[in-house]
């Protein structure tokens, strides 16, 4: 079995996200020994600013790797039978991770973006309990911790409980571990109903499609009981000052 770690960066947060130790943290937090550790760099304005801060990473093996986006995205839509015009306003919502599931290699792939990370009083296990769920329950697509402790919400939300997971068909973007076959795949023009439950703001974008394909197919998100990953927007400055008062909110024993 081999998995990959994701996260991205774009203009507005790559400071907070790179001239942290954030991504440290991020990985840390998931106890495993991945085989890829990939930071995905998206729409920003000076790419080589970035690359000079991401080699440095690199070096300290904080990630093994990281990706411009830009220079994979036509190869990625041709690839999903996508393009800007389909996608519309979607596609800046979208881009980075239609390019991240094409070009990941490792059987599976775990995505937190930017402003999630796992609590620090997740199970220990819960990454290992993900990957059974998916192995074991074909008709479940997509594993999650529970979003920002929100238990009953997501207890709520279900169709099906059992002793480690809650069972519906929602999706977020902000973290998901899948199948790397399953997402790599034709599946991106579905539509449902009910995803118009996601922002106008956004368009077609991914998570909607997403969202659309396991509704078509009765396909399940499995969101773990027994731990939380926290999601929270960053600050508009990312001066050196506010970010540490930033990140302590991250940290419940502070």
């Amino acid at each position: 079995m081999t998995i990959t770690f994701e996260t991205k960066v774009w203009e507005n947060d790559w400071e907070a996200i790179l001239k942290t130790d954030r991504i440290e943290r991020m990985v840390d937090r998931c106890k495993h020994a991945f085989d890829e550790k990939i930071l995905y760099i998206n729409n920003v304005e000076d790419f080589d600013l970035i690359r000079r801060v991401a080699d440095k990473l690199i070096a300290n093996q904080v990630i093994t790797k990281y990706i411009h986006v830009q220079e994979h995205a036509q190869e990625a839509l041709d690839f999903f039978s996508l393009s800007k015009e389909k996608l519309g306003k979607g596609y800046y919502y979208s881009i980075a991770e239609l390019v991240s599931i094409y070009l990941t290699n490792t059987q599976y792939l775990l995505h937190f973006s930017g402003d999630s990370i796992v609590a620090p009083w997740a199970k220990i296990d819960w990454l290992s309990q993900g990957i059974t769920t998916l192995e074991t329950k074909p008709q479940v697509k997509v594993f999650n911790l529970t979003w920002n402790r929100k238990y009953r919400d997501a207890k709520r939300d279900s169709e099906i409980i059992d002793n480690n997971n809650y069972y519906g068909y929602g999706f977020s973007d902000q973290m998901y571990l899948v199948r790397t076959a399953d997402f790599r795949a034709p599946i991106y023009e579905h539509y449902h109903p009910a995803s118009e439950c996601y922002p106008t703001y956004g368009g077609d974008l991914f998570e909607k499609r997403i969202y659309s394909w396991l509704r078509s197919h009765d396909y399940l998100r499995a969101t773990y009981r027994h731990g939380s990953y926290l999601h929270e927007n960053f600050p508009q400055t990312s001066s050196d000052q506010m970010l540490p008062a930033f990140f302590d909110r991250f940290n419940p024993f502070k």
